[in-house]
């Protein structure tokens, strides 16, 4: 079982990357067959596949099979869900003066 961090570190590692983020440009459009990201992101399958695979770990997109093909589109519930952890792991308490216990 994955721990509280394990889970925060795959929406990060999904995000983290130049290649993963022009894929979710081109799927803010709505969803696309893989066939298409691969000729738009000119990548070979194999590659496209790791990035998917990691994407889809994280929450923050979902593919469906539609015969040998996969369509993949950005999860409003995981794009929800990322926002949240964001605003969650850097929220500052009210009760924080900024001074160290060093």
């Amino acid at each position: 079982m994955a721990t509280v961090y394990e889970e925060r570190a795959k929406v990060f590692k999904a995000l983290c990357d130049a290649r993963r983020q022009h894929i979710l440009e081109l799927l803010h459009g709505g969803e696309k067959c893989a066939c298409v990201l691969i000729d738009e992101m000119n990548m070979p399958q194999s590659s496209l596949s790791y990035h998917m695979k990691i994407l889809c770990e994280s929450g923050i997109v979902t593919g469906r099979e539609d015969g040998k093909w996969t369509h993949y589109r950005i999860s409003e519930q995981g794009s929800r869900k990322a926002i949240a952890l964001l605003k969650e792991i850097t929220a500052v308490d009210d009760d924080d003066t900024g001074a160290s216990s060093c």
